[in-house]
């Protein structure tokens, strides 16, 4: 799907950078899917989907939590046509194809409720093997102009087959680039977080934290219904540069450096009116005072115009006194604080209390470095620095989680239950 009339829109931090020492400036970039109004909605063909949902079944998972997943697994079964595909795996140290991807046609939506009822909990989690069958079901079936995604629900750890988290991201970012996306859903305490944020990251799919069984329904329904409003698939944004400038996607986004002058955000698929704001760190080569340098934004495949960006070299306290944005500010500093709270998560999680907290109050120390007296940045910092106190001491795993989570959503321009954040354009 061409990624048409999506609207970009770039800003920097600040204008000037040093002649003398390699400068660190921040780019603001804010995506946003088209509007879909009313008439057009009642005669939009909405691309076809192709769905693998993929069941944790190991005995972890038994009595309420296996029911309710079937249930929603159903439900979001019956929400597709005709012309939508859907397979069902499940998963516990043997990997069981429960329906192999067919049409969504009355009969195969009859024949899953009736596969699905048998399914009970047992054994031990290979969810690498799993997810891996559910994506060969995907893939062997993919749609060219749909949207192809699995859709992996956990409740554990990955203790049997592939376990490693490099590796299992790798998979996910090579079934990416064949067209095959992951989201992954971790229910409870037990799960690890950061396997399924970086599954999902690489896969350029979505990840979401389902604190309890009864909300499994809500979560599953939204991301199919996600799927089956997306406006813009493989959505990707160009930043080319002149030589000697590195590029860093800050927000946690797939990129890569494709050439020496160009790197790739992969955004995935955007659902309509989706706004999604992605921050990128450049670092800048030396030059001679007065000379102007500059990259280039874009979106792959748009027909809209490059958003050119360019800076200045300038001396020391031209620099020192010029104007910030205080936008790209606040962005930058959002993102660095998700980050730090992820990190102090791992550390408490892992008994360096200390360590937790001084991860928290060093962001908050920079963050108040330049946030003057704007009052989104200070709270921030007060919220940071009660972060802080709070994991100084040993917290509760779903705590952690809990925290985890809201940073990663919060980074990815998502609400803070995962969701997509829709702005209505005019």
């Amino acid at each position: 799907m061409p990624c048409r009339n999506l609207k970009l829109r770039a800003q920097t931090d600040r204008r000037y950078i040093r002649s003398t020492y390699r400068s660190n400036r921040f780019i603001l970039a804010e995506v946003t899917a088209p509007h879909m109004h009313a008439d057009e909605n009642a005669n939009r063909q909405r691309p076809p989907v192709n769905l693998a949902f993929v069941l944790d079944r190991s005995g972890s998972m038994s009595g309420e939590k296996i029911y309710l997943a079937k249930q929603a697994v159903t439900q979001a079964i019956g929400r597709l046509k005709a012309e939508d595909r859907f397979a069902v795996v499940v998963y516990d140290d043997q990997i069981d194809v429960v329906i192999r991807s067919t049409r969504a046609t009355a009969e195969a939506k009859q024949d899953a409720m009736r596969l699905l009822g048998a399914i009970d909990a047992r054994n031990q989690t290979n969810l690498g093997e799993g997810w891996l069958r559910g994506a060969e079901q995907v893939a062997r079936e993919l749609l060219p102009e749909g949207v192809n995604r699995v859709l992996l629900l956990t409740d554990g750890l990955a203790n049997v087959g592939i376990t490693d988290r490099d590796e299992l991201a790798n998979h996910a970012a090579e079934l990416r680039k064949r067209g095959v996306e992951t989201t992954t859903f971790g229910l409870g305490a037990d799960f690890d977080e950061v396997l399924l944020q970086e599954m999902s990251t690489a896969g350029g799919g979505n990840f979401y934290y389902i604190t309890d069984a009864r909300q499994i329904n809500d979560f599953i329904t939204s991301e199919v219904g996600e799927a089956l409003d997306v406006v813009a698939r493989d959505v990707r944004l160009d930043i080319t540069a002149p030589h000697g400038v590195r590029v860093e996607s800050l927000s946690p986004f797939a990129f890569e450096q494709v050439r020496k002058d160009r790197t790739v955000v992969s955004l995935g698929s955007l659902v309509a009116e989706q706004v999604v704001q992605v921050v990128l760190r450049l670092n800048f080569p030396l030059g001679e005072m007065g000379d102007e340098t500059g990259v280039v934004l874009s979106l792959s495949g748009d027909d809209a115009e490059s958003e050119p960006l360019s800076w200045e070299y300038a001396d020391g306290r031209t620099n020192d006194e010029q104007e910030r944005n205080a936008e790209v500010d606040r962005a930058v500093a959002s993102v660095f604080a998700a980050r730090a709270r992820q990190e102090a998560t791992a550390l408490n999680r892992a008994g360096n209390y200390s360590g937790a907290q001084a991860a928290l109050v060093g962001v908050a120390k920079r963050i108040r470095s330049y946030a003057g007296r704007d009052t989104v940045m200070r709270a921030l910092v007060g919220e940071l620095e009660n972060d802080a106190q709070n994991l100084a001491i040993p917290v509760a795993p779903a705590a952690l989680k809990e925290m985890h989570f809201r940073s990663y959503a919060a980074s990815r321009s998502r609400m803070p239950d995962g969701k997509a954040f829709r702005r209505p354009q005019s």
